[in-house]
């Protein structure tokens, strides 16, 4: 069934044109005469893109676009305006719209937006069924994320599965670079061609060139066999070089006239191997600062940097945090055949509050850690790691002791302490013994007592 776009438009010729336009593209059309009927229609039929007018008499685009942002929809809404500089196209964008077009505008523009438009919800509404589980087997391989900045992600993707263009993922260590790139991958016409991945940092540098562009008999010692590299297993697909940041100079030569011409030799090799790849690099890394010592070239950099993606840090997207738990608790409990649901409320206080310094990979081994120790279908406070547990002197310690007793709240309050102290000193029991002004074999008799250690 074909991708059916929203028409909102208060001049029924101007309606009527982009329906023609639309359908000749293979879309289905539906269209309203006014604000009030566009919303009806975008929550009864849901479309996968919405071309709306900005000046309307009664509600306008402007209040539409603010309506629907409030009530959580993310249909991406194209404005159309006649007046495109304007403080009242600034305003639409910054609430959130698609894109916007200036009348009058040309078709080819106009279905170019529309095509990415409906790219990006589809994207958005894949992710959201398979963060649900969907019925299907639950792996670690899938995106999972509702909030604003993951929003902004999908967006940049859904723009350009559909080109050739290079790309280079950049964020923190354990955000998630890997699944972006496998999601412009499976998002792409390439989706049926191989996805290879290499990781620059864990090959040695006199490896990586024969990694990459593979090698002929006896081009080195133990060389007893052709062996095609990366690129030639990647042809018509797509190559992810993670940790880009990590390749020395020689073999970045050779990559941007891999980027460049699209050809290479093999390693000891004469013949010329042409390749359509297309190429996705990721790093953690400030290649911009790598340029001014010299590690990294600057020409290469701006091969791999055509459309440049940021995945944001967890502690920038805590909204989406119940969500990744629930995901990896469920996956894990089946690992580990055990039942267990989630965290307590405490517990998924904690989690909310904790920085994530190592971001989702952490999140990842804290439920599977978690669930491996818990023993109920609830995970506590006292299942969660030491570092995270140190965390509580954030949460209202009135509340949490409403109803406990005069010695569990003393007891509480030594183990606040306690832990507090051995956070400050990273976690040496001598040192913290000796801050506290108790032996050694005293403080761990009290934190065997506390319950911090077992």
């Amino acid at each position: 069934m074909p991708p059916l776009v929203l028409v909102v438009d208060d001049e029924a010729s101007v309606r009527q044109a982009l329906t023609d336009v639309l359908e000749t593209a293979g879309y289905a059309v539906a269209t309203a005469a006014d604000g009030a009927e566009g919303m009806e229609k975008m929550a009864a039929l849901n479309p996968a893109a919405v071309l709306m007018d900005i000046r309307m008499p009664g509600l306008d685009g402007i209040k539409v676009l603010e309506t629907v942002r409030e009530k959580g929809q993310r249909l991406p809404i194209i404005l159309i305006t006649a007046y495109g500089n304007t403080e009242t196209t600034i305003k639409a964008m910054k609430l959130g719209a698609f894109d916007y077009i200036t009348k009058p505008f040309k078709l080819d523009e106009l279905l170019a937006i529309v095509q990415k438009a409906v790219n990006t919800q589809a994207l958005v509404s894949k992710m959201s069924t398979e963060e649900h589980g969907n019925g299907q087997d639950l792996t670690n391989e899938i995106m999972i994320g509702q909030s604003p900045a993951m929003q902004s992600v999908y967006k940049s993707i859904g723009r350009i599965v559909d080109s050739n263009v290079t790309v280079l993922i950049r964020g923190e260590s354990g955000t998630g670079k890997e699944l972006v790139a496998r999601a412009i991958h499976l998002n792409s016409p390439r989706k049926d061609r191989p996805f290879i991945k290499i990781n620059c940092a864990s090959i040695p540098e006199t490896l990586l060139e024969s990694e990459l562009l593979g090698y002929e008999k006896g081009a080195f010692t133990g060389a007893g066999t052709r062996k095609p590299g990366k690129f030639e297993l990647a042809d018509r697909g797509t190559i992810f070089l993670d940790e880009i940041g990590e390749m020395s100079p020689a073999t970045q030569a050779k990559l941007l006239r891999v980027l460049q011409e699209k050809e290479f030799e093999r390693v000891g090799g004469t013949e010329t191997i042409k390749v359509d790849v297309r190429i996705v690099a990721a790093t953690n890394k400030n290649l911009e600062q790598s340029i001014q010592e010299g590690a990294f070239r600057e020409d290469l950099f701006f091969r791999l940097n055509v459309v440049e993606i940021w995945v944001p840090p967890l502690r920038e997207r805590k909204e989406d945090i119940p969500h990744l738990t629930e995901f990896f608790v469920k996956n894990s409990a089946r690992e580990f055949h055990k039942k267990v649901s989630g965290f307590s409320p405490r517990a998924m206080k904690l989690l909310m509050q904790y920085n994530w310094p190592g971001n989702i990979r952490e999140l990842r081994n804290v439920c599977e850690r978690a669930v491996l120790m818990s023993t109920g279908p609830l995970i506590t406070i006292e299942e969660l790691p030491l570092g995270i547990q140190a965390q509580r002197e954030d949460i209202n310690l009135r509340t949490e002791r409403a109803d406990m007793s005069f010695k569990e709240i003393i007891a509480d309050v030594e183990k606040q302490v306690i832990l507090n102290v051995l956070k400050e000193h990273n976690w040496n029991r001598s040192a913290a013994a000796q801050a506290l002004k108790m032996s050694r074999s005293s403080l761990y008799a009290k934190m065997r007592e506390l319950g911090i250690i077992s």
